[in-house]
């Protein structure tokens, strides 16, 4: 049985400092729900931005606690809950709504029995930490069909010609060591896209060219190199003069960097960005391109399967989680254990905010003090 009281970390009001409090309720799961004791939760950089920024519109209202990524053990299920059951591993994704049920950076947190996976045996709880909210970001972009949807609407490699129809067709991922490009590459292979070229540090390559990627260029270089080395990579043609059909903007902040992912799309390819774009720094090119015909698609992933257009997807990935991390289909990402639990969240959010991380940090919230 779980107690009536827990330890949260809370953002008191708005860019307000945050607080660890150990008195706050336990939320109750409802019937579909399933009550999660959480064992490891990772930092993302919107747990930072929220904090230091506020991000009105996002956060439903304060007192608020943060946290999207988390694993634990189920304490818990709803009585029509059916595909987890009390002390299953299971992976969550956490979401802001105005009673902070949903939230990670807490003992316990209460999620939709359908958003919950298994935790297969190869997958520490660490590890677990690190996938949901990064991988979710990267299918909604891609994968999802409801009318709603912001998506590039590609066919899912679960429905027929998901793995086949993009075979031989070049993937561009921006930013490919970030942990939502590493995902991105990840998926890219799944659905047999090739090459998949991405852009990352050079220290990065290695892991990234493990994760499926076929080349890796240096994100630092300037845009016409960039364009050459894709061009010696996938020539243009005088049919194709665009020979990429899939770019996703894995990092979301670079003008330059999107206008030229833009610029090499084929006709009808399509550009996927993490964070929605001053419109104005590509109006030009989408204009341009609409005017030849091209129809060129600009897509935007919103990581939440609560967003509307992106819950009937949710149950699909959830329902196929466990079994590609098994597989190896999907791997973590890498990690860093923030020490203190809960009390490690304010540092690794000042890291998150200069950029200081070189895998995805993670709390264990047991070594809360």
């Amino acid at each position: 049985m779980a107690p009536t009281t827990q330890k949260a970390l809370v953002i008191p009001a708005e860019k307000e400092p945050f607080k660890l409090v150990t008195d706050w309720p336990v939320p109750q799961p409802g019937p579909t729900d399933v009550l999660v004791k959480v064992v490891s939760a990772a930092i993302n950089p919107v747990d930072a931005y929220v904090q230091a920024q506020g991000i009105p519109g996002l956060v439903p209202g304060y007192p608020t606690i943060p946290g999207f990524d988390g694993a634990g053990v189920v304490e818990e299920v709803g009585a029509e809950v059916t595909n987890v059951a009390k002390g299953d591993k299971v992976i969550v994704q956490g979401t802001f709504k105005l009673d902070n049920r949903n939230t990670t950076f807490q003992e316990y947190t209460v999620q939709p029995a359908k958003f919950v996976a298994k935790i297969p045996d190869n997958i520490t709880f660490d590890q677990a930490a690190t996938i949901s909210l990064c991988l979710a970001t990267v299918v909604n972009g891609i994968w999802g069909h409801e009318e709603d949807s912001t998506s590039a609407r590609f066919t899912p490699p679960w429905e027929e010609g998901g793995t086949t129809k993009y075979a031989g067709q070049a993937a561009l991922i921006l930013g490919g060591g970030t942990n939502v490009g590493q995902f991105a590459i990840q998926c890219a292979r799944m659905q047999g896209f090739y090459p998949i070229i991405s852009t990352a540090s050079p220290q990065n390559s290695a892991l990234l060219l493990s994760l499926g990627a076929t080349h890796v260029l240096d994100r630092t270089l300037a845009p016409d190199a960039l364009r050459a080395a894709l061009a010696s990579i996938v020539p243009a043609t005088a049919a194709n003069p665009g020979p990429i059909t899939y770019v996703y903007d894995a990092f979301g902040r670079g003008r330059d960097a999107q206008r030229l992912g833009y610029s090499v799309l084929a006709p009808g390819g399509a550009f996927v960005t993490v964070i929605p774009f001053d419109d104005s720094s590509l109006t030009d090119l989408v204009e341009e391109s609409a005017r030849k015909g091209e129809g060129k698609r600009v897509a935007r992933a919103r990581a939440g399967y609560t967003v509307s257009g992106n819950g009937a997807l949710g149950v699909e990935i959830f329902k196929r989680l466990t079994g590609w991390l098994e597989s190896g289909a999907i791997v973590p990402s890498r990690l860093e254990v923030v020490p203190g639990g809960l009390s490690g969240v304010a540092e690794g959010c000042k890291r998150m905010l200069t950029w200081d991380v070189g895998a995805k940090l993670v709390v264990r919230i047991d070594e809360t003090p």
